[in-house]
């Protein structure tokens, strides 16, 4: 189970892009629907793409770049 995940939608041209470029950072994560769970459709709708570290419960909220995507994951490392 990987230690990031990135809460989204289908067809969410934002959460494509954050996608994108989680690949690009090489980060192992996995990707939540909210569309079918009430409960996080209420916590991220208006907010979606988020990143999520598991172990730390941080988020990271969408627009974020490369950048942001590191210093994230830095100040995540168990």
């Amino acid at each position: 189970m990987a230690d990031f995940i990135l809460f989204g939608t289908e067809g969410c041209h934002l959460c494509e892009e954050a996608e994108q470029l989680l690949w690009q950072v090489g980060l192992d994560f996995c990707k939540q629907d909210i569309i079918d769970d009430e409960q996080l459709q209420q916590c991220y709708a208006m907010r979606i793409p988020v990143l999520k570290c598991r172990l730390s419960g941080l988020e990271l909220g969408w627009p974020f770049g490369h950048e942001a995507v590191v210093k994230f994951l830095e100040g995540n490392q168990a």
